[in-house]
């Protein structure tokens, strides 16, 4: 994956809670607000000429035993407009600048395995599968089958 964008991509502000919480679809603007505030995940989002389109949001790994050089994409999600068209590419290199900066050496995210087009992104990025990882995790009021993926941030 080359990393060309036509995006704008900048550290996300309170006024942006409302648009990620209805990308995201699942937290609260209220939610957002504070994760925003508290920079807990950090997060960046991206623009195309003025609109938000998609956000990341990374941190340290929640993972327990982890070591403090391990990174985490807490969320990536793109509006289904820009579906396809390198706004998670953008988000994803933001997302590893941030982590670099914060002395990571690697970096992991959770995602379910049903949603073959996130995998198959992360893979394209880099990622590898996990498979001891596998846990049944909720999702909204459903509950999904979810596995880690990891790779090196050099």
């Amino acid at each position: 994956m080359s990393s060309t964008s036509n995006y704008e991509v900048r550290p996300a502000t309170p006024r942006d809670a409302g648009v990620i919480a209805e990308i995201d679809g699942q937290a609260s603007q209220a939610h957002w607000r504070d994760a925003i505030e508290y920079c807990e995940p950090q997060i960046c989002v991206a623009l195309d000429q003025g609109q938000l389109i998609g956000f990341v949001g990374f941190d340290r790994s929640r993972d327990q035993g982890t070591p403090p050089t391990t990174g985490e994409i807490w969320h990536l999600k793109v509006s289904a407009s820009h579906l396809g068209q390198g706004v998670g590419l953008a988000l994803w290199d933001a997302a590893r600048e941030g982590l670099l900066e914060e002395g990571c050496t690697s970096v992991t995210l959770w995602l379910g395995l049903a949603d073959e087009r996130a995998l198959r992104f992360f893979e394209l990025a880099g990622f590898k599968r996990e498979m001891n990882s596998i846990k049944t995790v909720p999702r909204g009021s459903a509950r999904v089958e979810a596995m880690r993926l990891k790779r090196a941030l050099n």
